[in-house]
């Protein structure tokens, strides 16, 4: 059974912590499944990764094409994984299911600490999250650093 792990945003944006957890993820062995809502939003964060560190390489590719199941990393706005995603992250308030959570190795949920609604979000889902048994644990970088707050 996997579990949900919270990323409250204060310090980083969002496209620096994603490639923090993805080259973590990667490097566990995993394939992922970053979920967003908004695909303009995901063809941004497609960008955004491309254009990342000039020491590494993230590869990654966006769903819809036909190399889908081949990508370790696949940016999809749908609730199917056809790269056979171990571990899903969840960006601007994607939803994620129990039963996603308990098939995975692990749920990353980051969100914006700055922004009302997307605290709002976040809360819900630990709630509905914890409320149906699911681990979950809550991150927050406040001191500058990654710390774990809170356990459920």
């Amino acid at each position: 059974m996997g579990v949900a792990m919270f990323y409250h945003l204060t310090q980083r944006p969002v496209e620096e912590t994603l490639s923090m957890l993805l080259e973590k993820s990667l490097a566990a062995g995993w394939r992922v499944a970053v979920r967003g809502g908004d695909p303009r939003r995901l063809d941004w964060l497609d960008e955004r990764l491309w254009l990342g560190r000039d020491d590494g390489f993230l590869p990654h590719g966006r769903a819809g094409g036909p190399h889908d199941a081949l990508q370790p990393v696949l940016l999809t706005d749908r609730a199917e994984m056809p790269n056979g995603a171990s571990c899903l992250m969840a960006v601007d308030g994607a939803e994620v299911s129990p039963e996603e959570v308990s098939a995975m190795e692990r749920v990353c949920i980051l969100f914006d600490g700055m922004d009302p609604q997307a605290l709002d979000v976040a809360r819900g889902q630990w709630r509905a999250l914890t409320g149906a048994g699911v681990t979950a644990q809550y991150w927050s970088e406040e001191s500058g650093r990654w710390e774990k707050k809170a356990e459920s």
